[in-house]
C-alpha cells in the first residue's frame, strides 16, 4: 500500500505545456529574440533556471535569466486570471487520492504559479507538500524534486507513487524510486522506451482512482 501520492502538475493536471510555449514564444519575439522549431521540446521539463538560461543563450534574448523567468511568469499568470486549463477529470482525481492519502506536487512550474494554481482551483489544503524545481539543485528528470517532496512528507521514496506524464517526469520519479502511474499527454506523448518504464499506464484521469494507485506502488 502506497504511503503518499505525488502529482506532476503541467501536462498532467493542467494543459499548460501550450500556455508555456506561447508565454516564451512571445517574450521572444517581443525582445528580439531568435526561436528555433526545437525549442518547445528541448525546454520542457526544464526547471526554470534551465529554461531561463536556454532561452538567453540558445534563443539569444536579450535579458538576464532571471529577468526572463519573471517576465514568462507573468505572462503565465495573466493567462491564468483569464482561464484555468484543467484538464478533464483532473480536479476529481485530486481530490479522491487526497481523501486517502498525503499529497504533495513535484512540478517544473514556478512558485508563484504553482501557488495561483492552487489558489484558483482551491487545492491548497488538499497538497501537505508542494516543490518547484527551482527549489532543488536539479530539476527533472534529476530526481531531485520528487525527493524532496517525499521528505517533505516524510515518507520513503519507495513508498510513494508518482503521477506523470512527460519523458522527464516519468525518468525522474523513477530515479527517485517510486512507483510511476503516467498518463500520457496526447499534444506531448512520452517516447515508448520511456512510458514502458512506468508501473503502470493509464489513458486519462478518469481512471486514476484507488486501485490504480495501489497497482502503481507495485513493482
Amino acid at each position: 500500500m502506497p504511503n503518499a501520492v505525488i502529482f506532476d502538475l503541467d501536462g498532467l493536471l493542467l494543459e499548460s505545456e501550450q500556455v508555456w510555449n506561447g508565454s516564451k514564444r512571445r517574450l521572444t519575439a517581443e525582445r528580439g529574440g531568435c526561436w528555433k522549431p526545437e525549442a518547445e521540446h528541448a525546454m520542457l521539463g526544464m526547471s526554470s533556471p534551465e529554461w531561463s538560461r536556454y532561452m538567453h543563450d540558445e534563443l539569444e534574448v536579450p535579458l538576464d535569466p532571471e529577468e526572463i523567468s519573471h517576465e514568462v511568469v507573468r505572462l503565465m499568470i495573466e493567462s491564468y486570471r483569464r482561464s484555468m486549463p484543467l484538464l478533464p477529470g483532473a480536479d476529481e482525481a485530486v481530490h479522491a487520492a487526497a481523501g486517502r492519502w498525503p499529497l504533495g506536487l513535484a512540478s517544473s512550474s514556478n512558485r508563484e504559479i504553482i501557488d495561483a494554481v492552487l489558489a484558483r482551483t482551491g487545492w491548497s489544503e488538499l497538497f501537505a507538500v508542494t516543490v518547484s524545481s527551482e527549489e532543488v539543485e536539479r530539476g527533472k528528470p534529476a530526481p531531485d524534486v520528487y525527493l524532496e517532496a517525499a521528505r517533505g512528507l516524510r515518507a520513503a521514496p519507495e513508498s510513494c507513487v508518482a503521477v506523470e506524464d512527460s519523458n522527464a517526469g516519468i525518468r525522474s520519479a523513477l530515479a527517485a524510486g517510486m512507483g510511476v502511474v503516467a498518463i500520457p499527454n496526447d499534444a506531448y506523448p512520452p517516447d515508448p522506451d520511456v512510458l514502458e518504464r512506468a508501473t503502470l499506464v493509464l489513458d486519462s484521469l478518469h481512471d486514476l482512482d484507488g486501485e490504480a494507485i495501489e497497482r502503481g506502488g507495485l513493482r
